[in-house]
């Protein structure tokens, strides 16, 4: 009954207010590909950092760690972990700067790390900002709808000349349903964005606790004349 109800109700908008339920369920639909798209990235990531943050903390040699991180390629901190790596050194790279005669100091392969790192991120906040824009637009879009149709409604209650509510009530009912048709939009979105920007700041703290072990070893990466496997030391 009230399935059939709404689709009557539906069915009996305007031009207008018909356009502005369209754009929202294309909204909608859009976000909720984003949504469950980017859920499955972030679990492989999640997945993928776990396996590397368990190799690194009980292996006590960084180019075992290294050689191994290939098997990883959905973990964000072993991507970091192996282009900061290389720039050290541990994987069988002389840890050379530019003009290849003296090793990489500290500042440098801070840079590396933040650059790798940022990209790393960046690729995480892919699709987000539709997410966000959903979330903050369509609620106005559907007001818009909504006013719209009250206009309408109450152009048609002059037309009749009467204002009881048997006049005003089906007008207003079938405006409202833009306002409710964008909450629906939007709040999905913005719990999905919220929740997204918690995870990838969850990743980026895993991703300086792997900066800081590397710089941790850097005086011995960096120190051996030909390129070894750093061991850690207790």
């Amino acid at each position: 009954m009230f399935q059939t109800s709404t689709v009557e109700l539906v069915g009996s908008l305007g031009l207008v207010s018909k356009s502005v339920l369209v754009l929202l369920f294309l909204f909608s639909v859009i976000s909720w590909a984003v949504i469950f798209f980017k859920w499955r990235v972030f679990r492989a990531a999640d997945q993928g950092d776990q396996r590397f943050m368990a190799l690194l903390a009980k292996s006590k040699d960084l180019g075992d760690v290294y050689r191994q991180i290939r098997k990883m390629e959905e973990s964000p901190c072993g991507s970091v972990f192996e282009g900061t790596a290389e720039r050290m050194g541990i994987g069988g790279v002389d840890a050379k700067d530019g003009t290849g005669s003296a090793p990489l100091d500290r500042h440098l392969i801070e840079r590396t790390a933040a650059h790798l790192s940022h990209s790393q991120l960046s690729r995480l906040e892919a699709y987000l900002p539709f997410l966000a824009t959903t979330g903050n637009i369509t609620p106005f879009v559907g007001l818009l709808g909504t006013v719209l149709g009250i206009i309408d409604a109450f152009r048609e209650i002059g037309a009749q000349g009467t204002a009881s509510i048997a006049a005003v009530a089906p007008g207003v009912s079938e405006a409202l349903i833009a306002t409710a048709a964008g909450l629906f939009t939007a709040i999905p979105a913005v719990i999905a964005y919220n929740y997204f920007l918690t995870r990838i700041r969850r990743t980026a703290a895993r991703m300086d606790t792997v900066t800081i072990e590397l710089l941790a070893w850097l005086p011995t990466s960096t120190s051996k004349a030909k390129p070894a496997p750093v061991v850690m030391q207790a």
